[in-house]
């Protein structure tokens, strides 16, 4: 009798939830699916409900192939020799090959005060309460956001239009990744809403205090409310290990997502630096890599050699509120263009992908290995990888 495979995926992300579903393909596979939470969370609807306007969070059932088993626990250790993971309640998990999804987070501030008085929202937990600390606060009251990236701009808009006075602190610019035509557009949704927006060499913040922060040219901005925003950490679970990762703490692995350690495991999302060359986090990435980590671990159990991955992107969607919003669309290689759709239109487009983001995970549990319409750009990746094989690669 032809004994099944066991495959457990950590991480039940976008790309850990693709990976599960396009593993089941195979009849022969057992897909286990291991996560701290028993419910997906949308983490790109999170400043969402630090607004009131949604809870984030999308059942199981409704994103999950049936034949995937949930096990609702952390992994606080691999051990890649004996192919077991350590659970957090105290089992262990055996496995024939690994993926690991375990995403991204909120980065270590760094900052003085940051870690004790601000509020961080890369997380479900985070984001609720971040909410309730915003509840508790008068609608007058002071709400400092920093980060000027899509995190930062979309929460600092959502509770704007809730009548809150917003200042939103961006480092040196608004938005760094948008076309300048796209960051004009997201400033001017800004002043609209009443949010100041500090931006250039010295918006820097250098601490902060139960009330204050505090910028790098000796200003002291009063907050009631601090939301850190200012980029993105992943899990130290590769780290403790024994794996190697890059410098923030990724997987390293090849261009099939093979880590350069076990070519049982294999790693996507936010938390894989193929090549040391990792693609920008976020959702449409994931979406792309989850079905392709599972593709590299099919082949392997096939006796067949895995393909190399194949990401493209088509832009940037920021939410400016509920009635506007911003998509910034991009060559494959993720570099903006000057084309962007703004207004109206722009939060119409950017709730119809936060819709068509779970439809995908459900069509994929539904359909396995049928959806294979992603952009491509492996063109571009061919030449990066040609490039970073001539540079020495700095481990950990």
């Amino acid at each position: 009798m032809t004994r099944n495979t066991k495959v457990v995926v950590i991480g039940g992300g976008y790309s850990g939830v693709m990976a599960a579903n396009r593993l089941t393909r195979r009849d022969d596979v057992t897909v286990t699916l291991i996560n701290p939470r028993a419910a997906f969370v949308e983490r790109i609807r999170l400043h969402q409900l630090v607004g009131g306007s949604d809870d984030a969070v999308v059942e199981y059932r409704k994103v999950l192939a049936e034949g995937v088993g949930l096990v609702v626990d952390s992994v606080t250790r691999i051990d890649a020799a004996e192919r077991s993971l350590a659970l957090g309640s105290g089992g262990t998990v055996d496995y024939d090959y690994l993926v690991y999804a375990v995403g991204s987070g909120s980065a270590d501030p760094h900052v003085p005060g940051a870690a004790e008085f601000a509020y961080p929202i890369a997380a479900l937990e985070e984001a609720e309460r971040l909410r309730s600390a915003v509840e508790a606060a008068p609608v007058s009251a002071a709400v400092t956001v920093v980060g000027g990236g899509p995190s930062g701009i979309e929460t600092a808009a959502e509770l704007a239009e809730t009548g809150r006075t917003v200042t939103l602190v961006c480092g040196e610019v608004l938005g760094p990744y948008l076309h300048p035509r796209g960051r004009r557009s997201v400033a001017g949704r800004m002043t609209e809403l009443g949010v100041t927006v500090i931006e250039g060499p010295e918006a820097k913040v250098t601490a902060v205090t139960r009330d204050a922060v505090l910028l790098a040219d000796g200003r002291e901005l009063p907050s009631r409310v601090t939301i850190w925003a200012a980029g993105f950490g992943v899990p130290d679970l590769a780290v403790r290990s024994g794996l190697s990762t890059d410098a923030l703490g990724r997987l390293r692995t090849d261009e099939t997502l093979t880590s350069v350690d076990d070519e049982r495991i294999v790693a996507a999302g936010d938390s894989a630096a193929p090549s040391d060359l990792p693609f920008r986090m976020g959702c449409q990435s994931a979406v792309q890599l989850g079905p392709q980590a599972a593709e590299t671990v099919l082949s392997r159990i096939a006796g067949e050699r895995p393909a190399p991955i194949d990401v493209g992107f088509a832009g940037q969607c920021i939410s400016l509120g509920r009635r506007f919003g911003v998509f910034q669309v991009s060559h494959r290689d993720d570099t903006p263009k000057k084309l962007h759709l703004g207004g109206r239109p722009g939060a119409k487009l950017k709730e119809l992908i936060c819709r068509s983001t779970v439809w995908q995970l459900g069509y994929e549990a539904r359909k396995p290995g049928v959806r294979t319409w992603w952009a491509k750009d492996d063109t571009r990746r061919e030449k990066l990888t040609r490039v970073a094989s001539e540079t020495p690669l700095t481990l950990r």
